[in-house]
């Protein structure tokens, strides 16, 4: 699913709901209390983290600062990013749109601890946004989002950065 204009969206005009594989980024945003930043997609209800597409000739980071800012009126800064993984795992995440486009996404997960803004997500794409205990996010919580949660976690432990 792409916005207007956008350049996954330019794509679909050709390609229609054929499978794309689509670069982006996911970001955990994590506030002073050690909590995320979970919300709540509007055409399915589940819970996620800020993520999105990259587009022409930008990069993970531009998709990153981008998405969040879209998704949840914050501001996060670039430096700020810090890469811990990268999830790709078709299993996991290929998804389906209920206009029936279907992705295969290869994003690049990042976590910030700083940020400037008021919290006002963006109510094309979100619902409503929380920040949760890491351990007890909202449910329904979306399948990558987990898996997402769980690779910072064994980051936090081993130190290293996880691939999956």
């Amino acid at each position: 699913m792409g916005h207007t204009g956008s350049y996954i969206w330019s794509l679909r005009r050709q390609v229609g709901s054929r499978k794309l594989l689509v670069p982006g980024a996911q970001v955990l945003l994590i506030d002073s209390g050690g909590r995320g930043l979970f919300q709540q997609r509007a055409d399915n209800g589940v819970w996620e983290l800020p993520a999105g597409a990259c587009e022409e000739d930008g990069d993970f980071a531009d998709a990153a600062v981008r998405e969040v800012a879209e998704e949840t009126g914050l501001r996060v800064e670039r430096d700020d990013l810090v890469a811990f993984g990268t999830l790709s795992d078709p299993r996991v995440h290929t998804l389906t749109y209920p206009n029936g486009d279907v992705t295969h996404c290869f994003a690049l997960c990042f976590v910030a601890r700083r940020w400037s803004g008021v919290l006002s997500p963006g109510a094309d794409e979100v619902r409503r946004a929380m920040f949760r205990p890491l351990d007890a996010p909202p449910r329904p919580l979306h399948p990558p989002t987990a898996v997402v949660l769980s690779m910072y976690e064994r980051f936090l432990a081993e130190g290293r950065f996880q691939a999956r």
